[in-house]
Formats: structure tokens, sequence, C-alpha cells
């Protein structure tokens, strides 16, 4: 079959079937029905309201380059909403189509026009109507603004289709679901970033968008809203330029895409392949792994952290609390509001991580349960979970203590914040290790929850219960730091605070495995039944 018959009779049916897919998924609950027409208006007028704030800018001095930007940061979501929400559209993952007899170029086409029907692309033609318009002054830059939009949403669109046709593995197997947790992150952080952008916007005015903004004019597809810039400046040769830049760079998505799905079509999945080496071989620690301590300290802490790195839902509150600890400290200090003292909210971050340990092995804690009959056993359980978390948490919070005193230039302070960190991460550890025995509760394995039903209550006076406590516990640290502050000699003293926050912590950690250990032999039944729910 010709390449020409067989793309015009696969268009239509790819199209219909991205339809068919739509509407069988929108019939198969009302929740659902009604949460996508309620995202689709929201999204809609969001797309709406923008294009009027970019029409009412039109004739602005700099409005050109928050077009060309705003370009650049639409072609960024196309690009990564793949990496992160690979079960949104169906038609994404081109492996339910290796079986058929289709041609990669054909079927590129195809998908290409079937990705123009979505909330997604419609979103995409209102935000660039606006970005060419505002920027569009005269005959020439209107016929250029048509090719201009056309080219800048072609681009955006096959962007995210090759970048999902070259990491569809990637995003069908385990490491991809993790990309999945990790989104909300994801968006939170991009949250944070674009609330500092618009604060640095509103001090600064938009003027300092203009040296970005002359860089990404040459970058696919941004070049192409630049060339109706230039079009409008009688530049006409500069807009032909940007306009084959963004012309060429569809060209070369669409080469790259159409190579991806050759290879997806021809190359076997590794799941199809025998091992190269026998299934059963002898396992050693390698790595960092041989730097831990050797007996059960050491094999605890190896497996805390292998579900800190391996399972989903563990490494998820790990970015989360390590992606947080850092953006609220270092964002207060880059703003001119921020105090040493916010370095300790990555300290207390972290040091959540050690709240409900027995309910992060889920049902799986029946094998550690077995090997627990003393309260010996109990405490050194314990501390390897607790050394293994401060393998990260110490160097961590260091970190972000340092970064965040040097951006505030407040050097006199640092013994004084890290030994409060200290302090602060001693006491968690210690209340995390007492309420793990006391106040257990499972953490479902799937969606997006963290405490199963009819356990949201131990789950509170779990975490926020073990908090008060913690700063209750500090309290003797934050005496002293306040004392070091008021008192006329306590500048002499500052330094002390450091080797005292620390030792302080250390006590701390070593009571509260103390107390949790006897608790946790005596209450394992309780645990293991409390864990294993849902």
């Amino acid at each position: 079959m010709s390449a020409g018959p067989e793309s015009a009779s696969i268009t239509p049916v790819v199209v219909r079937l991205k339809l068919s897919l739509l509407r069988n998924g929108l019939r198969q609950s009302g929740g659902r029905r009604a949460a996508y027409v309620a995202s689709a208006v929201l999204a809609l007028l969001f797309a709406a309201l923008q294009l009027l704030g970019l029409i009412a800018l039109r004739g602005h001095a700099h409005i050109a380059s928050v077009a060309v930007l705003g370009t650049a940061v639409l072609a960024l979501g196309w690009a990564v909403m793949p990496l992160f929400f690979p079960s949104g559209d169906e038609t994404l993952d081109p492996t339910r189509l290796v079986m058929l007899p289709l041609r990669p170029r054909p079927l590129v086409r195809a998908l290409l026009v079937a990705s123009l029907v979505g909330i997604g692309p419609l979103f995409t033609v209102l935000l660039l109507v606006g970005c060419v318009i505002s920027v569009a002054h005269g005959t020439a830059a209107y016929v250029v603004s048509v090719v201009a939009l056309v080219l800048a949403l072609l681009v955006c669109v096959a962007l995210a289709r090759a970048v999902a046709a070259a990491n569809i593995r990637l995003l069908t197997s385990r490491k991809g679901r993790d990309l999945a947790v990790l989104s909300g992150l994801v968006i939170a952080i991009g949250v944070q970033l674009v609330n500092f952008g618009l604060q640095r916007l509103g001090s600064s005015g938009l003027a300092q968008l203009d040296p970005p903004a002359d860089v990404l004019r040459w970058v696919p597809p941004a070049s192409a809203v630049g060339a109706v810039d230039s079009a409008s400046k009688g530049s006409y040769g500069v807009a032909a330029a940007q306009l084959a830049l963004s012309a060429v760079a569809l060209a070369a998505l669409l080469g790259l895409w159409a190579r991806s799905l050759t290879r997806l079509m021809t190359s076997p999945d590794a799941s199809t392949l025998q091992a190269a080496e026998p299934a059963a071989r002898e396992r050693t620690s390698t790595g960092p792994a041989r730097l831990l301590p050797a007996g059960r300290t050491g094999t605890v802490m190896e497996r805390s952290l292998r579900y800190v790195w391996r399972d989903p839902k563990t490494k998820a509150a790990w970015v989360t609390s390590l992606a947080i600890g850092l953006i609220v400290p270092v964002f207060n200090a880059l703003q001119g509001t921020g105090s040493p003292y916010f370095a300790c909210f990555a300290a207390g971050m972290l040091g959540i991580q050690m709240y409900n340990q027995f309910g992060q092995d889920t049902s799986a804690f029946w094998m550690v349960a077995l090997t627990i009959s003393t309260p010996r056993d109990a405490y050194v359980e314990l501390r390897g979970r607790a050394l293994a978390l401060l393998v990260i948490t110490l160097p961590y919070a260091t970190l972000v203590t340092v970064v965040t005193t040097a951006l505030l230039g407040d050097w006199p302070r640092l013994p004084e914040v890290l030994g409060m960190s200290f302090a602060l991460l001693g006491a968690m550890l210690a209340t995390g290790a007492w309420t793990s025995a006391r106040f257990p509760y499972s953490v479902p394995q799937a969606g997006y929850k963290n405490v199963v039903p009819g356990q949201a209550g131990l789950a509170w006076i779990s975490i926020f219960g073990g908090m008060v406590a913690a700063a209750l516990l500090c309290s003797p640290v934050i005496a002293l730091t306040i004392w070091a502050n008021v008192s006329a000699t306590g500048d002499e003293w500052n330094w002390l605070l450091l080797p005292t926050g620390a030792v302080y912590g250390a006590a701390l950690t070593l009571l509260g495995l103390r107390l949790a250990a006897p608790r946790t032999a005596a209450r394992l039944p309780e645990i293991l039944a409390a864990v294993s729910k849902g």
C-alpha cells in the first residue's frame, strides 16, 4: 500500500479513535464527567482571560518579550506533561499500535492530526492567538501571524508526541509511575517559581524580561512569535529566518517521532528477552552499601534507604520534604524577607519521615515483626531506621543552613542555627520513634491518599502530637538561643550553641529510642494489625 492512500485512510480512523476514547471515558461515571467539564471550563476561562490580557497589553513597550516568553513556557509545558501524566491520553502510547500493519510516517501524520483534538490544543490556540495579536502591527505582520500560529501549535504538539514516543518504555514502567507520583511536587515547585518571578516583576517591571526574550525569540516555537514582532518592525528577512527555524524544528521533531515509532515497531521489548545472566546469583552489597555497619543495623539501614529509592510513596514523601525544606528558607532569603532560622524548616520537614515508621512497610511489616522478640531487637531495628534517616538529613540540613546564611550574609548566626536544627532533628527522631510504636497507621499503596479510611485520627495524633512534643523538647535550646541574642555577653558564647544543640539532639534521640523499644516489642500484634489495614 502506498503512503498516500494509507495516510488518507488512517487519519480519520485515528481521529475517530481519539473521540471514542474520550467519549467512552466520560461514560464511565458521572463524577468523571463532572470533573472533565469543570476542568475544561476552568482551563478555557483561564485561557480566555489570558487572551484578553495580552490584547489589552497591545502597544506596551515590552509586550513582545511577554509574548515570546509566554510561548516558550507553553512549549515547555507541552514537553514535560507527557512525562508526568502519560495516562492522560491513551493515544500517547504508540505500543498499542505496534501489532497493526501500519507504517511510521503515515501514522505520525494521523496521530498529529488526532493530537489537535482536546482541551489542551484549544487552550494553546487561545494563548497563541493572544501572543500573536499583541505583537502584530500591519498587514504583513497579520499574514505572518497566521503562519506563526500554525507553526507554534504544531511544534508544541509534535514536541509532546516526540517526548512521549522516545520515553514510552520508561513511562509504562515502575519508574514512570514514580514520575507520576512526583508530578504534584513539580507543580508545587513550579507555582513557587512563578510566584517568585511575579514578585520580582512587580518590583522591577517588565523591562527585565527583555534579555531572556532576546535569546528565546530565536528558539522554536517562540521564534514564530518573534517573527510576527520582526514583521511588525519591517524586518522581513529576520521574520523569514525565525519562521524557518520553527519550520525546521517541526520537521526535526516529526522525524524524531517517526524514528521512535520505527524503533518501537521493530525492536523487541526488554521483557521478551532472556536474561543475560542466570536468575539466581549471589547478591552482595556494592557501592555505598559497603560503607554501612555490619550486622542488623546495616541491614535495616540498607532496607530503609532502598525504600526511599524504590517505593513510590516513600520516594514522593522524601522528595517533597527535601524540596519544601529548601524552597521555604532559600526563597524567603532571596526575597529579602527571610531569617537564618528558616533553615530549621529543612530539619523539621525531614524529621517528619521518622513518624509512622512501621506503617510505611504496610503489610510487609510482618516479615520484620518475625525478627523482633525482645526490646533489644526492637531497639536495633529503630536505631537502624533512625541512622538511615540521618545519613540524608544531617548533611542536607547543614547544607540548607549554610546556603540560607550565605544568601542573607548573616554568618555570625550560623552556629546557633545549626545547633537549633540538630536539636530539632533529634527531638523529632525521638518523638517519631515513640509515636511509631504508640500510634501506627497504614499507608495505602494505591492512589494519592496517605492514610486508609478510619485511621485519620491516628495520623493526626501521631504527626501533630509528635511535632508539638518535639517543640517542647527543644525549649531548653530555644531558651539558650534567646539568651545568647539578648544578653550583653551572649555573642562571646554564641559558638557553644552548635555543640550544645548537637549533643542535646543526640541525647534526645537515644532516649526516645530507648523508650520506644520496649513498647514496640510489647505491641507487635497491635502494630501489625494497624499497618496491615487497607
